[in-house]
């Protein structure tokens, strides 16, 4: 049986590409900030740092967005 290699997101490409998607947006992470509802944008620099991963609702909430594919914003490489 051919072993199968389990997918990793790497952080830190991760947070890389959502910022240069924000970028070309256009958008600020402080307009980021208000679409999220959040009262301070930490969370969304720790995105853009690589530190964490949005939860899944705010990765469908990027994806949107940013009109992008949600596929686009994560870099996926094999462990």
């Amino acid at each position: 049986m051919a072993q199968t290699v389990f997918p990793v997101i790497n952080l830190e490409k991760t947070g890389h590409c959502i910022n240069e998607y924000r970028q070309s947006a256009g958008l600020t992470v402080k307009e980021m900030q208000h679409y999220f509802g959040f009262g301070n944008p930490q969370a969304i620099y720790k995105w853009l740092k690589g530190q964490c991963l949005p939860s899944v609702d705010n990765l469908v909430g990027l994806s949107r967005l940013l009109d992008v594919p949600l596929d686009d914003l994560l870099v996926v490489e094999a462990a």
